[in-house]
């Protein structure tokens, strides 16, 4: 199979070559990232959900005043538009201010809301995959798929702490696996 890239195009050789070597770079400062914030999940998993928590946290902080800026300084906006951007904006703000107040609580109840949204998902796209085999070009699967989502999300529901621990490992793992096959790639991107 050729590579779009080499068909004749406007595409100079030395355009190719500068977009293939920031793909290598990007490819390979991905995957040092996701390496390293994977090993740091893996290595140190209630640190990291607490840094992770308070990245969030800072994210709600500065939506927050975005939204009441938005509420207050938008021209055009109808009454009702700028009372949601303000209560939004204020809701963003006070649960970023409570989460620093309190980091390992507010992690532990992300968590837990977290937790509890993926059960009750995976509940539901159970239910969906049966209410809809109708329409499954193979429902042996589709009803396989059911019974394995509605059981995980139950399973989920029941065991919220060890749910939530197993899947930040998992996502560490997950994580260090992608990032060394990125960082791979970037080496090997010009030899395909």
């Amino acid at each position: 199979m050729s590579d779009p890239l080499d068909t004749p195009s406007i595409i100079s050789p030395e355009t190719k070559s500068a977009a293939l070597k920031s793909l290598k770079w990007l490819l390979g400062l991905g995957g040092a990232l996701a390496i390293i914030v994977g090993a740091l999940i893996f290595l140190w998993p209630t640190k990291s959900a607490v840094v992770i928590t308070m990245i969030i946290a800072a994210y709600a902080l500065v939506g927050g005043v975005f939204y009441l800026i938005i509420a207050f300084a938008t021209k055009g906006l109808s009454t009702g538009a700028r009372i949601g951007q303000a209560l939004a904006g204020i809701i963003f703000i006070v649960a970023g201010i409570i989460a620093f107040m309190n980091p390992a609580e507010s992690t532990v109840t992300f968590a837990f809301i977290v937790i509890i949204f993926i059960g009750v998902s995976w509940i539901f796209e159970g239910i969906a995959a049966l209410t809809a085999l109708d329409l499954a070009p193979s429902k042996g699967w589709a009803i396989f798929f059911a019974i394995v989502s509605i059981l995980a999300g139950i399973a989920v529901l029941l065991s919220p702490l060890f749910a939530a621990a197993v899947l930040w490992m998992w996502l560490g793992i997950s994580l260090f696996v992608i990032g060394i096959v990125q960082v791979v790639r970037a080496f090997t991107i010009d030899r395909d």
